[in-house]
């Protein structure tokens, strides 16, 4: 993936995580553990204080969708 992914695209850190990450559960972690692989993700680039909970769960609800 060579575009860098900010807290706007849910979809696509989703698809990132799933790809990284294929046999995580994404309802089964914390909200700080999920915050942390996504901003450890390759991809990320954006500002980590810039989340909050509404858009942590909105792309976990992407990645599980996905998974799906």
């Amino acid at each position: 993936m060579n575009t860098k992914l900010t807290w706007k695209e849910s979809e696509e850190i989703a698809w990132a995580l799933a790809d990284k990450f294929p046999d995580q559960d994404p309802l089964r972690l914390s909200f700080p553990k999920l915050h942390k692989m996504i901003t450890e993700l390759p991809e990320f680039d954006d500002d980590p204080n810039k989340s909050n909970e509404a858009i942590l769960e909105s792309i976990q609800m992407a990645w599980y969708e996905e998974k799906k």
